[in-house]
C-alpha cells in the first residue's frame, strides 16, 4: 500500500509516517520546501507550491489515499493578512489535489482530510456529536467550514471521503501542551478566563492511530478525534500542577486581559466545546489514552 501525505513533516505528519512504516505502508509527501525532499524506497518527497498552482503529478504514483494534514498554524496572532493564510493553506492546498486528480490518471479512492472541533459553537453544557447541525460563526467556524467543503468536492470524483475534526493535541514537546504547561512549571499558572471552558483533547498516539485506523479500515463521513474525558481548563490547570508538585495561587486571567494581549486568537482558549467520540469508538477504534490524569503522567 502506498499513501501520500500533505503536511508530513508536522507534528502530526510526522509521526504518522512512522506508524505506516511499522504497517509497511509507503509515504510519498509534498512539500513546499526543496531542501525537504528525500527518495528512499518507503518516503518519497515531491515538490508543490499551493499558490501557484505547481505540484509534481509525479507524487500521486501507485498512491492509493491521501491523507490531508496540510494547515498553517493558528497559534500565531490572528491579523487580517494572516487569517487569510490560515484559511487558504487549507482550501487551496484542498483544491490544487482536487484540481489535480481530475486532470491525470490515479489510483486514489480515499480522502482523508484533517478537521477541527471548532466548527461546533462555545457551549458550557451542551454535547456536540457530528450529527449536531449546530455551527460555530466565528472565525475558526467559518474555516472549518470552508475547510471541509473543500474536501467534499472528492466525492464528485468517486473517491471516499473521511472529515477527522480534531481536539486540542496533546504531545510532550510541541503543541498546545507544553505552552500550557510552561507558566505553571514556573509557578504562574492560573485558569484563564472562567476556566469552566471545555477543552476536548487527544493525546498524539490517538489522533495519529485514528488516521491509520480510518485508512485501513476504509472508513469514510464525519468523525470527532477526541479523548473520551473532555476537562475544563481550570480543572487542567490544577492537574498539571498537582503532577508538577506546583500550588495554584493566582486568580483566573482575566478574559479581557486575554483578549487585550491576543487580540482574536483569545478566542483559542476563551471558548470549548464539549465533543463526544462515540461515533470512532464504535467502528472499533480503543483510546489508548481515555483519562486526562494519565496522559498528563505521561506528558510530564
Amino acid at each position: 500500500m502506498k499513501i501520500l501525505i500533505t503536511g508530513a513533516t508536522g507534528l502530526i505528519g510526522t509521526q504518522l509516517t512512522e506508524y505506516c512504516h511499522e504497517e509497511g505502508i509507503e509515504v510519498n509527501y509534498l512539500t513546499t520546501s526543496r531542501e525537504k525532499i528525500e527518495n528512499r524506497p518507503n518516503y518519497k518527497g515531491f515538490y508543490w507550491n499551493p499558490v501557484e498552482n505547481e505540484i509534481d503529478t509525479n507524487a500521486f504514483t501507485d498512491v492509493i489515499a491521501i491523507i490531508n494534514l496540510v494547515g498553517a498554524t493558528i497559534s500565531k496572532r490572528w491579523t487580517k493578512s494572516y487569517k487569510k493564510t490560515i484559511l487558504e493553506s487549507r482550501t487551496q492546498t484542498a483544491n490544487l489535489l482536487f484540481e489535480t486528480l481530475k486532470s491525470i490518471n490515479h489510483s486514489v479512492s480515499h480522502f482523508i482530510s484533517a478537521s477541527g472541533v471548532s466548527i461546533y459553537p462555545n457551549h458550557p453544557t451542551k454535547l456536540y456529536t457530528e450529527n449536531s447541525s449546530e455551527v460555530s460563526r466565528d472565525f475558526l467556524g467559518e474555516v472549518v467550514i470552508a475547510w471541509e467543503a473543500a474536501a467534499d468536492q472528492f466525492e464528485t470524483l468517486g473517491i471516499r471521503v473521511a472529515k477527522i475534526r480534531t481536539g486540542v493535541v496533546f504531545a510532550e514537546e510541541e503543541g498546545a501542551f507544553p505552552k500550557i504547561m510552561e507558566p505553571i512549571e514556573k509557578g504562574f499558572g492560573a485558569p484563564l478566563g472562567s476556566g469552566e471552558q471545555w477543552i476536548s483533547w487527544i493525546h498524539l498516539n490517538d489522533i495519529t492511530s485514528i488516521y491509520l485506523h480510518i485508512l485501513k479500515n476504509g472508513l469514510d463521513g464525519v468523525y470527532n478525534a477526541v479523548a473520551p474525558n473532555p476537562v475544563t481548563n481550570k480543572n487542567l490547570t490544577f492537574k498539571i500542577a498537582a503532577a508538577l508538585n506546583k500550588n495554584i495561587w493566582l486568580p483566573n486571567v482575566p478574559g479581557w486581559v486575554l483578549k487585550l494581549v491576543l487580540g482574536q486568537m483569545a478566542n483559542l482558549v476563551l471558548k470549548g466545546q464539549l465533543v463526544s467520540c462515540k461515533k470512532i469508538e464504535a467502528t472499533g477504534y480503543n483510546f489508548m489514552f481515555v483519562n486526562i490524569n494519565y496522559a498528563i503522567k505521561k506528558l510530564v
